[in-house]
């Protein structure tokens, strides 16, 4: 799918992909609308190609329209620098990934093409984030965000921090979720042992499940962090940039950095919970073994003092006492209580 959007006064307007305004040609300038009638009236630039699952013929005509090879999805997902940041054609090609579905539990980075050639931005992506839509709803209200969209770069700045409010909502959201699991893993709700450790280890599961959706957080924070300052690079180089860019991009690696040390402080907290569980799960199973090991002394002398009294020798004098069995019942139960009492004393149990 295209969706093309030109700039009208103080908003981003949509232009139909099978106008004469997408035959024109931004290729040179980047921004002018061509007419094709002279006497038509004169149709507002076009800044914004947005493609969204492109089909080839939709990437060719982008393509031809700014004299630029729109890259393909397997050109997007190369994880070398080199390929997801570069210039060719005259243009400056940028990927950065971006996070999907952070709502539903199973978050997924896609990555996200932005290419600025003169005046105009285009957007290739195969998903449809959530910062992306809310970015062209403001901006198509007047007196809105549209005021700072007159041209590729604006928008491109604007879409780069509505994906870091979303993180940034992300992140406050995952923080809240650690606390809670925090307090779950320190309160003694549970008082019967094994439901306990049944407990600890379902929140083994949560951990994980969260460790593994911050780090892609963190990964999309890398992702976005180097293509501002890529792009803030160029200042003085290859083009010059505006001062109201100049000041957003600023803003913008503040806020990333920003965000990663957060993200850095929730990653930490959850190695600490996970290491905390793995060890009241130790302790739980220890304190099990503990038990054991003292019911195994503690019946250790009247197992003897039995062993010895069953032998069935003759020369045993208690063998004909009259009151010998009780008192090998009283021995036993005597020594089943003096280390009971004395590992008590110990504070061993």
């Amino acid at each position: 799918m295209l969706r093309i959007h030109a700039y009208d006064i103080d908003r981003l307007v949509p232009v139909a992909s099978d106008t004469p305004a997408v035959a024109m040609a931004p290729a040179a300038a980047g921004s002018a609308a061509i007419a094709l009638d002279a006497n038509a009236p004169a149709q507002p630039p076009v800044v914004w190609y947005d493609l969204i699952n492109p089909t080839p013929e939709e990437e060719r005509s982008v393509g031809e329209a700014l004299g630029i090879a729109v890259p393909t999805m397997d050109e997007m997902e190369d994880i070398e620098l080199s390929a997801r940041l570069y210039q060719e054609d005259g243009a400056e090609f940028m990927t950065m990934t971006v996070l999907t579905r952070p709502d539903a539990g199973t978050p997924r980075k896609v990555p996200v093409t932005f290419i600025i050639k003169g005046q105009a931005l285009v957007t290739v992506r195969y998903s449809e984030p959530r910062p992306f839509d809310a970015f062209l709803a403001r901006a198509r209200r007047a007196n809105g965000a549209g005021l700072h969209c007159g041209n590729g770069e604006l928008i491109m700045a604007g879409l780069i921090e509505a994906v870091i409010d979303r993180m940034a909502d992300t992140l406050e959201r995952l923080g809240s979720d650690i606390d809670q699991i925090s307090q779950e893993v320190f309160s003694a709700k549970a008082a019967k042992v094994n439901k306990k450790t049944r407990d600890l280890q379902e929140l083994i599961r949560e951990i994980g499940q969260t460790g593994e959706f911050l780090t892609v957080v963190r990964e999309s924070l890398v992702s976005v962090a180097r293509v501002v300052a890529y792009y803030s690079a160029l200042d003085g180089l290859d083009r010059k940039l505006a001062k109201e860019l100049r000041q957003r991009l600023k803003l913008l690696q503040r806020d990333a950095a920003s965000l990663g040390d957060h993200s850095a402080f929730l990653s930490g907290k959850i190695n600490f919970l996970l290491d905390a569980t793995l060890g009241l799960i130790n302790l739980e199973q220890n304190q099990i073994i503990k038990i054991f090991s003292v019911a195994a002394v503690v019946f250790l002398p009247p197992t003897l003092v039995a062993s010895v009294y069953g032998m069935n020798f003759e020369i045993q004098p208690e063998l004909k006492w009259h009151y010998g069995y009780p008192m090998a019942l009283v021995l036993m139960v005597v020594s089943m209580i003096l280390p009971y009492l004395y590992f008590k004393r110990k504070g061993w149990l």
